[in-house]
């Protein structure tokens, strides 16, 4: 595939969450043909079955985001060893209704980091587990474990550490191949 366009999802409304700025390092290191945008989710309400008959607006848009882009990579902080309530909210948004899945068949990765060295490892295997039953491609390798030091990732993406940086390239060369071996595999509702 020469071009593609590659949502990302930060799993943090915080204003100061790291894992935003390195979302914002991916999308300022992202190869070229490659463009990255967001799908917001701090505006969707709580999921309930409720919605399934009628749903609101903002979670269609929602739906409608991640069925425009070819592959998503998913931004998330590690809450309590696992993923942030407002990440799996969206989650729960894009998996339904019953058959109508958002994550269906869409190559996704994930990624993240925190000051610790495990850099959100738990939360990513929980994060993989949900992911792999939506029947989402997902990157295995390499995984995207990366400790933040202060001034690793500014505000606008730029990274500190070429290390970092060059670790980063590969991981979205690698995810762009798995998008690329996905794009012309029909699946299945």
């Amino acid at each position: 595939m020469s071009e593609r366009t590659i949502g990302y999802i930060v799993g943090s409304i915080s204003s100061t969450s790291i894992n935003r700025r390195l979302a914002k390092a991916l999308e300022r290191l992202a190869p070229a043909g490659t463009t990255l945008v967001e799908i917001p989710i701090k505006d969707l309400p709580f999921y309930s079955p409720d919605f399934d008959a009628d749903y609101p607006q903002v979670a269609r848009d929602f739906k409608q985001a991640i069925d425009d882009v070819d592959g998503v990579i998913i931004v998330t902080p590690e809450y309590s060893r696992s993923i942030p309530g407002v990440l799996k909210n969206a989650l729960d948004w894009a998996a339904r209704p019953w058959g109508q899945g958002s994550f269906n068949g869409k190559p996704t990765a994930v990624i993240g980091t925190s000051g610790g060295p495990i850099g959100t490892a738990a939360a990513q295997q929980h994060l993989k587990a949900v992911l792999s039953h939506y029947n989402a491609p997902t990157l295995g390798q390499p995984e995207g474990y990366v400790q933040s030091t202060p001034g690793l990732f500014s505000d606008s993406g730029e990274v500190a550490n070429d290390q970092t940086a060059e670790f980063l390239v590969g991981y979205l060369e690698a995810f762009g191949a798995l998008v690329d071996r996905y794009a012309l595999v029909p699946v299945a509702a």
